[in-house]
């Protein structure tokens, strides 16, 4: 009973950092806001582990998926765009709320799409939640560097990332020796120590890989369609020969 109610468990958990994430958002104060981003951060965690528990103990189901994505879409989707509202967009009357809401609804549409669709094996169709909500919610860290027009576009291009065509490695399906699931505890609670001793810090370092995944499948794609483009019109000059 417990090790098919464990991913689950998982899953509620992340469920429950992303309310916890919205609430500390509201608060308005700057600390808080880098905790919302931690808690956003410690999600990401959990999100990777339920499935990999999962796995692990032979308990996928169709629940567990279900469940999965309705939390992702608090944590990762709505979640994070409450922080940014909070910190920029909230001053952009109708078009903050606009840009708001489009995060959301375009991570709605995102997992609604993986959850029917098969996909291409070691790949995702479009940016993960996971990874946009990720890079939002430590994006808006930089408010200071940033100027809001700035981070309202790219709040967008994550947004429009998630429904694109553009593949991304999927790390879910690396895999890892069962020897080495013990460790799993013992590097979460690690990470969350350091997360609490440096909160304002660690959200802005977990903003560079996260947002250089997103980047990749960016270039990947621009790499192939200039690819596409050029054999294209090699191929048209040896027909007008």
């Amino acid at each position: 009973m417990v090790a098919k109610t464990l991913p689950s468990l998982f899953t509620v958990g992340n469920l429950f950092l992303g309310v916890v994430a919205i609430i500390l958002a509201f608060q308005g104060n700057a600390l808080y806001l880098d905790y919302a981003a931690l808690t956003v951060i410690l999600g990401m965690i959990l999100d990777g582990l339920d499935g990999r528990v999962a796995r692990l103990l032979n308990t996928q189901s169709e629940f567990g998926k279900q469940l999965d994505s309705l939390s992702d879409v608090i944590t990762f989707g709505v979640a994070p765009a409450f922080v940014m509202y909070v910190v920029v967009l909230q001053e952009m009357n109708i078009f903050g709320i606009l840009v708001t809401a489009l995060f959301p609804i375009c991570g709605a549409l995102r997992l609604a799409r993986f959850n029917v669709q098969s996909g291409t094996p070691g790949y995702f169709t479009g940016l993960p939640i996971t990874a946009a909500g990720g890079v939002l919610a430590t994006l808006a860290l930089y408010h200071e560097v940033f100027a809001p027009v700035y981070l309202a576009l790219g709040m967008i291009a994550l947004a429009l990332l998630m429904v694109s065509n553009i593949k991304y490695p999927n790390f879910k399906k690396v895999g890892v020796p069962r020897a080495a699931y013990w460790i799993t505890p013992i590097i979460f609670v690690a990470v969350v120590l350091v997360a609490l001793r440096y909160p304002e810090q660690f959200p802005k370092i977990v903003f560079l890989p996260l947002a250089l995944y997103a980047l990749y499948g960016l270039k990947k794609n621009v790499d192939h369609l200039r690819n596409k483009w050029n054999r294209r019109r090699k191929e048209g000059k040896l027909f007008h020969r």
